[in-house]
């Protein structure tokens, strides 16, 4: 295999018959074991309560961030014990074509020990692994909050 291969099924019924206004933006998100329901986001006519797929774009880079950092912590024999991250993403209105053009991951790790200057440097490590940043063409930029355990 030269490849590594990703599926996913998305699926909605309904009609649109009664024009943009009417349709209900309410679908499904299977990936793995894994399904949702999704909307479109509530500028788009979407319900608020269900993630949209401006949100689960987010939700993808900041994951892959976490997830390569946690494999570069841990091969630099780095005790991670906490990670949240309030990740932000942008989508100006102005932007043709419409489209997120900056993310910005604001990581908190807690770490066990290590100097916060260690974290950082593994941080933009990971983040030059990420393969959702570098599928992405907006803008990934990281505000890198590091907290020693005590």
């Amino acid at each position: 295999m030269n490849a590594h291969v990703y599926e996913s099924t998305v699926s909605w019924s309904g009609s649109t018959g009664a024009g943009y206004a009417e349709y209900d933006r309410r679908h499904r998100v299977s990936a793995g074991e894994t399904s949702m329901s999704v909307s479109a986001d509530r500028a788009f006519r979407g319900d608020p309560a269900l993630p949209n797929p401006e949100q689960l774009v987010l939700a993808a880079a900041s994951s892959c961030q976490l997830l390569s950092f946690l494999a570069v912590a841990a091969r630099a024999g780095v005790d991670v014990i906490d990670y949240r991250d309030e990740a932000t993403a942008i989508m100006p209105l102005r932007a043709r074509p419409m489209r997120i053009t900056e993310i910005v991951l604001s990581p908190t790790v807690t770490v066990r020990q290590a100097e916060t200057e260690t974290i950082v440097r593994l941080m933009h490590e990971a983040h030059a692994e990420c393969f959702i940043a570098h599928s992405l063409t907006a803008s990934v930029e990281m505000d890198i909050t590091v907290e020693v355990a005590a």
